[in-house]
């Protein structure tokens, strides 16, 4: 397992734990919105290792939205849930390789 997917299994958790209604409301406004800062930072991590790695990163692309306007009470709600949901559908996701269901005899020339 590649280092972006490993973020992005911990950042999607992160932020499906944040789509909590009352928990996750309160433990970011307890922050005081730090938790906020540090999930873009993550993001933007995940984001970077995800397209270094060739691997889908809608999902990181999302989170970094999400962690700008997470401030907002319904919308950030709305957004922890969508960004937790594509995190994990990303992470589970296999990596699209042009080579990988290639037959080795194709390039053989007789």
């Amino acid at each position: 397992m590649t280092p972006s997917k490993t973020l992005k299994w911990i950042t999607g958790g992160l932020e499906l734990f944040f789509a909590i209604p009352i928990l996750g409301g309160l433990l970011v406004v307890n922050s005081a919105y730090t938790v906020l800062f540090f999930m873009l930072i993550f993001h933007i991590v995940t984001l970077v290792l995800s397209v270094t790695n060739k691997e889908a990163y809608y999902g990181s692309i999302l989170g970094i939205v999400t962690s700008v306007i997470g401030w907002i009470p319904f919308v950030g709600w709305l957004m922890h849930l969508i960004s937790g949901i594509f995190l994990m559908i990303t992470a589970a996701q296999q990596p699209r390789d042009q080579y990988r269901n290639r037959n080795p005899y194709d390039d053989y020339r007789y």
